[in-house]
């Protein structure tokens, strides 16, 4: 118990620095920035990237959809998988927008439960779905800052290897999760009253590469946003650093933590206007759009439920 506080308190108090850390980022360079530079340069975006971007986006949103296709196999449960998909979609969306607790946790009970699934099995869902997530997530982060580590602002005092090493330590993460997955005799422990059993070893493989491919594609919306001013992998491993922080500091949509890590590894390399600009075409298509679609698929499904109830 009283492990469990210290322990609780001192993760409380990280995130809080963490945050007020990014509230100084933010402050800092909103305070610099020309914005009317970057609104001109958000309409100087020609038309043929918002819609490269949208498709790129569309693939991303479909990849990630298929991750509670694996709670489908997981749990056994006999919905269709394109109702699947539709479920994540929404919780997704949502997720991005109101964060975890409104859309991976509230969205998925609500529209699981109209299907019958057991919120015990909502539950392994919604944590095979964020297990998927991250696995892509350490696996990339993992392979570029062990291999190619970003090239840090010249005014920075850190250096490159104490991004090797948290990519080395990414990378055993992930290997200690597929060698388990494939060698492990034992398959199932019990955690505080939940069992965790461990999925087969060709789920655990499906798992990083749709992850990883899904993180991939997310870069290339934001890419294709900065019109090549930047090479991928630098984008890559940026946005992956600020979904790392993002989820230190829990702020729903990552408001300014995504913006204030991207300005703070790019902006000696991008002008400001621009990235700006960037990230908030970015916002505006990976986020707003797709949760404008899933409250329409979310309200039609209610409206059919409730039609099947009456009847």
């Amino acid at each position: 118990m009283s492990r469990h506080t210290v322990w609780h308190w001192a993760r409380r108090g990280i995130g809080i620095a963490f945050l007020a850390f990014v509230v100084v980022l933010i402050v800092r360079y909103a305070r610099n920035v020309d914005w009317d530079d970057v609104w001109r340069s958000v309409r100087a975006l020609p038309a043929s990237v918002l819609v490269q971007a949208a498709a790129l986006a569309a693939v991303s949103h479909l990849l990630y959809s298929c991750f509670d296709l694996f709670g489908r196999r997981y749990t056994g449960h006999g919905i269709r998988p394109r109702t699947v998909m539709k479920i994540g979609f929404i919780s997704y969306a949502f997720n991005l927008n109101m964060g975890s607790t409104v859309g991976g946790v509230g969205m998925r009970l609500r529209l699981y439960s109209h299907h019958g699934v057991r919120p015990v099995d909502v539950a392994k869902i919604l944590t095979l779905s964020m297990v998927t997530n991250w696995l892509g997530d350490m696996a990339l982060a993992g392979s570029f800052f062990t291999f190619a580590p970003l090239e840090l602002p010249p005014h920075w005092k850190l250096d490159s290897d104490g991004l090797t090493l948290l990519g080395i330590g990414l990378l055993a993460t992930v290997l200690v999760y597929l060698a388990l997955c494939i060698w492990s005799p034992r398959r199932s422990w019990t955690i505080r009253g939940h069992e965790i059993e461990l999925p087969p070893h060709r789920m655990a493989f499906l798992q990083v590469g749709i992850s990883a491919a899904n993180w991939a594609t997310i870069a290339a919306v934001i890419w294709t946003l900065l019109q090549g001013r930047v090479e991928y992998s630098a984008v890559l491993s940026v946005l992956l650093l600020a979904a790392m922080a993002g989820l230190i500091v829990r702020v729903p949509a990552g408001l300014g933590v995504l913006e204030a890590v991207f300005l703070a590894l790019l902006s000696h390399r991008v002008p400001e206007g621009q990235l700006l600009a960037a990230l908030l075409a970015y916002r505006a298509i990976y986020y707003i759009a797709p949760l404008g679609v899933a409250a329409l698929l979310y309200l039609a499904t209610e409206a059919r439920h409730r039609r099947l109830r009456a009847a």
